[in-house]
């Protein structure tokens, strides 16, 4: 027995002088590790496409003794009351969360120290991988091996993230429009609470969260001893105004940008991981600030008294892939979720100009018939399917492909993807760059499936910018400090359309606000036409809960997808809100442009016609519009119109 217990001893002691050589190896090793810049170690700094900067993660760093000892205790007393006297882990912290985490079956208790957080604030991902999290661990000990307390507490001050907006000093002066160093105990009390859930404590976005948070702050203040009961309740008793920004130079969609731009960044393999050794990043991207005031000026009126409606906006030179502006939501304070970058929704009719462009290179011509009835479509197996107009609106008779475009019917779309097979549109969906699978089904030429507007962004600048695949993308150059590349946006334009082709659907999507088509039915975009300067291809989509526009010429290509979040029905009014948006966005950017549309190719033709039949114009013919056709498809009469013969059409 005794013979096991010497055993016993020996073996604990070897295994704690292994553990004890091995944090000296690692502390070593890290000591002798290059030195990180963390004044400028994963400081990014982001500029618009004139090279102005207008925003960066610490271009407002503070000493420790320029921020309010307020903010200072209260971030001590909430986030890691023994940051002074641990090496980077509280180990004590650490086996209490896990006994109350195992007991609780759910993670209640977090014990990341403050040096932990910021190592992991130095990486721009919160990959949960065990690689990760080794790397993490490293990363702490080499901070707490090359700095003093101060210095790390200084630098996790000056990063970490206070609701979409960086660093102490920055938020300070975003809420309470003074330096970090003039804080309150109340506002340093709303301020520490935060980072913890940025989108949940932020003060503008939840208040009453805020306070709440406020509250166990001062509450763990008061039991550190950093401040008397007395002074908690005054602080709890202080009504704070949050005027940091003035409400008329805060952009509220622009963060939404932002989020994008660093989540393109995370993708980029050219960056190295290494890069924050290097003293920091700058961006260079394409945003246009003029396009984002404008669209987010015109979101905000649009919205106003409806604030459950969300959004997601795109503006985009189509000939470039360059992202002008975006909006992800319609108040980044109010929701981070960048629905943009990160949802997908039913697109509705928006499908419909891929499908028809599938028809014109199929052989359909602008003046093809179907007849625009309510019709139930039967399948094998006795399966049946009965879209309707929207409106319940059919016009009983042959309409052109023109008029169908013009008011989006549904029973024409069916019945030209039936007619073409339900794999061409799943095709050319392939062939514009849609990523999102799709099932060759009835209902996919109205837009059934659920697809990213990015994605929708794509496809529609093919059709913008004559029949190129580009890329959509936020970033065009990133540099290091010193002012090398690391990593240069170059495209590679592919001609996946043809431009003859490309140019006649173009002008059928123009029809969408033409009053030459009012008849039994209106034009979907009619209702915004008294607004435009400038010639558009539009196409509007709309189900139960979404409603989309996409609209271009050859300068700007804009997209909107309006809706709500739960997936509630959505009713006309809200799509109204969002042709509205798109109207009055695009022409105010547009203000000072040219009237640029498209120039007609030489092997294309223009033929005045009826443009509820299609048939070649008379001089009884009551409303009269010019479709475009390749030479040789156009419509003609058998006999000489001036003798008023009936027209017919033949395609040769």
């Amino acid at each position: 027995m005794k013979k096991w217990g010497k055993r016993i001893g020996i073996g604990l002691t070897i295994f704690l002088l292994f553990i004890i050589l091995s944090c000296a190896g690692i502390w070593t090793y890290a000591k002798l590790s290059p030195k990180l810049a963390i004044n400028s170690a994963n400081g990014y700094y982001l500029y618009d496409k004139y090279g102005n900067l207008y925003t960066g993660s610490n271009d407002e760093w503070v000493s420790v003794d320029q921020i309010s000892p307020y903010l200072i205790n209260a971030t001590l007393a909430i986030e890691d009351k023994n940051f002074y006297h641990h090496v980077g882990f509280d180990i004590l912290r650490i086996a209490k969360a896990m006994v109350v985490n195992i007991t609780s079956g759910k993670k209640r208790q977090g014990a990341s120290t403050i040096t932990q957080q910021y190592a992991k604030n130095l990486f721009l991902d919160f990959d949960k991988k065990w690689s990760r999290k080794i790397e993490e661990a490293f990363l702490t000990v080499r901070l707490e091996a090359h700095y003093d307390k101060d210095e790390i507490l200084e630098g996790y001050l000056n990063t970490i993230n206070y609701g979409g907006i960086f660093g102490i000093e920055n938020a300070s002066k975003y809420y309470f429009n003074k330096k970090a160093s003039e804080l309150t105990l109340a506002e340093a009390s709303i301020l520490a609470g935060i980072p913890k859930s940025p989108s949940n404590y932020s003060p503008i976005s939840n208040e009453e969260n805020a306070k709440k948070r406020q509250k166990i702050i001062l509450n763990a203040m008061v039991k550190n001893k950093y401040i008397t009961e007395e002074e908690k309740n005054q602080a709890e008793a202080t009504e704070l105004t949050y005027i940091g920004i003035k409400e008329s130079d805060h952009v509220k969609t622009l963060m939404y940008y932002q989020d994008a731009v660093m989540q393109e960044l995370k993708s980029l393999k050219s960056i190295p991981s290494s890069f924050l050794t290097t003293g920091g990043l700058k961006i260079y991207t394409n945003l246009d600030m003029d396009a984002q005031k404008i669209m987010d000026q015109n979101i905000q009126k649009s919205t106003a008294d409806n604030k459950d409606i969300q959004i997601a906006s795109v503006m985009m030179e189509p000939e470039t892939g360059n992202i002008l502006a975006i909006a992800g939501g319609k108040d980044y304070d109010k929701s981070q979720f960048n629905r943009v970058t990160n949802s997908k929704r039913q697109v509705g009719s928006t499908m419909k100009p891929f499908l028809y462009y599938a028809a014109l290179e199929s052989g359909f011509t602008a003046s093809t018939t179907f007849t625009s009835e309510k019709t139930t479509f039967t399948f094998s197996e006795n399966k049946t399917y009965s879209p309707q107009n929207f409106g319940e609106k059919y016009g009983n008779k042959p309409i052109s492909m023109a008029a169908a475009i013009a008011y989006s019917d549904n029973i024409y779309a069916v019945k030209t993807h039936l007619f073409l097979g339900e794999d061409t549109l799943v095709n050319m969906g392939k062939r514009l760059g849609i990523k999102t699978k799709l099932d060759a089904i009835p209902s996919l030429a109205l837009g059934t499936e659920e697809i990213n507007i990015l994605e929708m962004m794509q496809s529609y600048a093919a059709f913008a910018n004559e029949g190129y695949k580009i890329t959509p993308h936020f970033i065009s150059k990133v540099e290091d400090m010193n002012g090398n590349i690391l990593y240069e946006f170059k495209e590679t334009k592919e001609n996946i359309l043809n431009k003859s082709t490309t140019y006649i659907l173009n002008e059928l999507l123009a029809n969408s606000s033409s009053k030459e088509f009012i008849d039994y039915n209106y034009p979907t975009c009619i209702s915004i036409a008294p607004k435009m300067t400038k010639t558009y291809a539009i196409k509007t989509g709309t189900t139960n809960t979404d409603h989309l526009i996409f609209g271009y010429n050859k300068d700007l290509l804009m997209g909107i997808w309006m809706g709500y979040d739960d997936n509630r029905e959505s009713p006309t009014t809200d799509g109204n809100m969002s042709k509205t948006i798109w109207v009055d966005t695009m022409e105010a950017y547009l203000k000072e442009h040219e009237n640029n549309w498209y120039q007609t190719p030489s092997n294309v033709v223009g033929v005045l016609v009826d443009p509820i039949t299609g048939e070649p114009a008379t001089a009884d013919t009551k409303n009269k519009k010019i479709f475009y056709y390749i030479k040789g498809t156009q419509p003609y009469f058998e006999q000489d119109p001036l003798d008023n013969a009936i027209p017919t059409i033949k395609e040769q």
